[in-house]
Formats: C-alpha cells, structure tokens, sequence
C-alpha cells in the first residue's frame, strides 16, 4: 500500500511536509505588511498563506505515494463521480483556522490525513506558532496496531484519551472543547443537559483542529461540534483522535467517514474521549 514505506516512515515524512508548510505560513504571519484577505464563494476568507501552504502541500503529498490524489481545500473541487473511484487519497486543509490567522491567535494549523476507503487511517495536525505536531496512525501493513504522539519542544510523548469514571468518582468537572466562532447556542444547551446529570462542567473554546487533539492527548473530555464544517476540516485530527483511543461520531452516533457523498460538508458530529462511557445515552436525549 505505501510501497515500501512503514507507517512510522510515511509519517514522518508527511510531518516534514506539514512543517514546511508551517514555515510558509509563518512567513506571511510574521511579515511587516499589512495582510490581505479575500472572499472565496462561501464567504470563508482566504489569505495569502492559504495558497503558500497549499502549493507545498499539493506538490509534495502529490509526490509521496504514485497514484494517490489530494484534494485540498484551496483547489477546484472534483466531481464526486471522480472523487468516488477514490480508495485512497490524500485531504488537506492548508491552514485550518483562517480566522484564528487573521485575529492573529496562533490557533490554525495544517492539517493531513490520509483517507483509506473512507476512513482516516493517519493524520498530522501541525501548529506553527507553537511548532507542536500532533500524529497518529494506524499499522497501514495490516496488523490494526495504532499509535498516536505529541511533539513539541520538551521532546515526544505518546498520547491518549483519558477515562470518565476517575474524574466522576473525584468529582472533577467535565471538561468540553467549543469553537469560538460556531454553534455557541446549541453547545450551552448541552452543557446544561450534562451539568444536569454529571455535574460541572468547565468549556475552554478554541479555533482550527486543536479542539479535536485537546481530546486526543486527554485534556479534554468531549468536543461537540453542532455548527457546518468540511470533511478537510476534521480528517486528519480524527485520525490521530483514533490513534489515541477516541472516536468521532455523527449525531446519530455513526462514525465520519469521507467521501460518501457528493458534498463535502461534515454531519454536525461529537470528538468523544472515553469510549467506554455512554455519552450516546445523554447526548441523543
């Protein structure tokens, strides 16, 4: 499948590749001129360093497994009568978190994944300003093995989801992910529900991806997104979500999956930590 290439391998290489375009993002970032941004048809807004990091993106993932496309967010959508002949490809979103960019928050990132009959099977979220990686994979050679990491300058350090019942039985709080920027109104509601059957509950609310690997790496126990997103959006932090123990469900508590349909719009969805836990019970009441 990687021809020749281990997971670990094909991963580190994909990382390298994200931190470059880290590197052509921050270049804009950190430049003394006053930053443009236009308007693309949805109304998103789109900067300069949007299409620096999709142009190494592109080219280099391109590169990395002959035969295997990338379908990125800053490129002419393909049909889905092209796009369903994909077993695998690459997904992209060059710089997750645009807003978060031009607010100048330091919370966007660059998102990978590689999608595999529709599921995420590696993803690298990586975030410039704090040069941290996020990875996780599974064995793409078919042993089902999953492993999932945070690097950051301190060095490397594997990570997981973290369990409820500790947390419940000491009487800490729940503690969600939120967007700033979407579904504020329905996220409180939700927080009521669960404060009504687990207790407090403490939101910490964030732009791009990082929302999802704050579950991943155990610092967070739910992310419920309740607002539109796109499947480059959530690909690659749900692979590493995987990797680390989580899963990520529709609001009917199917998985997400890709390139199903003709548009490319995610379901509104819930990044849970502890599996073992009956968050359906309370989330679909």
């Amino acid at each position: 499948m990687t021809q020749g290439l281990e997971s670990k391998a094909l991963l580190e290489r994909v990382i390298g590749i994200c931190e470059r375009a880290g590197e052509a993002i921050l270049e804009v970032y950190n430049s003394s001129e006053e930053l443009s941004v236009d308007t693309k048809a949805d109304d998103s807004p789109v900067t300069a360093a949007d299409l620096a990091a999709h142009r190494v993106l592109a080219s280099a993932l391109a590169e990395l497994i002959e035969g295997v496309p990338v379908l990125s967010e800053e490129q002419e959508m393909p049909s889905f009568e092209q796009r369903s002949s994909w077993q695998r490809y690459w997904i992209v979103d060059p710089l997750d978190g645009t807003k978060e960019f031009i607010r100048r928050t330091g919370e966007f990132t660059v998102n990978v994944a590689l999608i595999d009959n529709g599921e995420p099977v590696l993803g690298v979220v990586y975030v410039p300003v704090l040069n941290i990686i996020y990875a996780g994979c599974r064995d793409l050679n078919g042993s089902g093995d999953k492993f999932a990491f945070k690097r950051d300058a301190s060095g490397e350090a594997p990570i997981s989801v973290r369990p409820m019942a500790p947390r419940l039985e000491s009487r800490q709080p729940v503690e969600l992910v939120a967007s700033r920027s979407h579904g504020a109104g329905a996220v409180d509601q939700l927080v009521e529900r669960i404060e009504s059957e687990l207790g407090a509950v403490e939101c910490k609310n964030m732009g791009s991806s990082l929302k999802l690997c704050l579950v991943a790496e155990g610092a967070a126990d739910l992310y419920p997104r309740l607002a539109p997103t796109c499947e480059w959006d959530t690909a690659a932090a749900q692979a590493v979500v995987e990797a680390a123990g989580g899963t990520v469900v529709d609001d009917q508590f199917e998985l997400l999956r890709y390139n199903r349909k003709d548009s490319l719009l995610n379901p509104y969805f819930y990044v849970i930590g502890d599996t073992g836990f009956d968050w359906r019970a309370l989330l679909t009441k």
